[in-house]
């Protein structure tokens, strides 16, 4: 990941787009526009997806245009293209994710109709675990109460999550947006300990007060689980320093104690990870806790 925001402080947003929405109007989905959403939120960079790709049944024209539309905005928007496995040459789609420094790919199973223990998704999830790339899977767009009729795609369930984060040797490094309490905790506490520290949870669509889910995540979960978000331009960009904010006591304000922030993983944090592991030469421990051989 080349970006000039790794002596920022300041976290990198895990989920944000630029482009339409075929179901309704967006404000202001221009890279440009992002790049100073992300400024006055406080993000140093976002990884970004190229939004109308997700309805696309050929990704490539989708990457493409999100590549050219990033380049000038270097370092601070980082593309995160889609890499669709039960496409011909998914292979090649990610060999250039990597080849053009992508912290990570998404991926979008309930648009391709890919549920739990499909193969595609295990290739997938193993092949960016070797690459040393997160893999970004959105679970939904819009809540069920406002989206359009024609939107009739379903939400990820817990089992695909858990599938991919349980493939034996996987290295993979799982970022899932879009996820309330519920999905959140169906998934973490369905993964052995050595499973839940390869997958992070976007916090940005999880209730506040009253009724504190965030804060119930975050004291038993931890927050170093759960990731920093905006999810422009589909949702309010103040949604997650709202929750943080508004964590109760006696977890300190990130206003007053900047090591407070430090506490949730940010985009930065989990491509690092990725790396680490991708790179150190040992097989991920399975669901049994045993770190089976990968041949290289």
């Amino acid at each position: 990941m080349n970006t000039c925001a790794v002596s920022d402080p300041r976290p990198i947003d895990v989920t944000a787009w630029i482009g339409g929405y075929p179901f309704r109007d967006v404000p202001h989905p221009e890279p440009e526009i992002l790049v100073r959403v992300l400024d006055r939120e406080g993000f140093a960079g976002a990884w970004v997806g190229h939004l109308p790709g997700a309805f696309h049944r050929d990704p490539v024209p989708s990457n493409r245009a999100l590549y050219a539309a990033v380049a000038p905005f270097a370092g601070v928007l980082l593309p995160t293209p889609i890499v669709r496995p039960d496409w011909p040459g998914w292979t090649a789609m990610l060999r250039d994710a990597v080849n053009a420094g992508a912290p990570a790919v998404r991926a979008y199973p309930a648009q391709w109709g890919l549920g739990p223990g499909h193969p595609a998704l295990g290739e997938l999830a193993f092949a960016c675990g070797e690459a040393g790339v997160a893999l970004h899977v959105t679970l939904r767009f819009e809540d069920l109460r406002q989206r359009h009729p024609m939107d009739s795609v379903g939400d990820v369930p817990a089992a695909t999550l858990r599938a991919m984060a349980r493939l034996a040797g996987s290295r993979c490094h799982v970022v899932v947006a879009g996820a309330g309490r519920e999905i959140i905790e169906e998934t973490h506490w369905g993964l052995t300990p050595f499973e839940q520290e390869r997958v992070f949870y976007d916090f940005g669509w999880v209730w506040g007060p009253p009724d504190d889910h965030f804060a119930h995540l975050v004291g038993t979960m931890g927050a170093e689980r759960l990731a920093w978000s905006s999810w422009w331009p589909l949702r309010l960009t103040q949604q997650s320093r709202a929750l943080v904010d508004l964590l109760p006591p006696p977890v300190p304000s990130p206003l007053s104690d900047a090591s407070f922030v430090d506490g949730f993983a940010d985009g930065r944090q989990i491509f690092e990870a990725a790396q680490r592991l991708a790179h150190s030469g040992l097989g991920s421990k399975n669901s049994e806790g045993t770190a089976p051989r990968i041949n290289r």
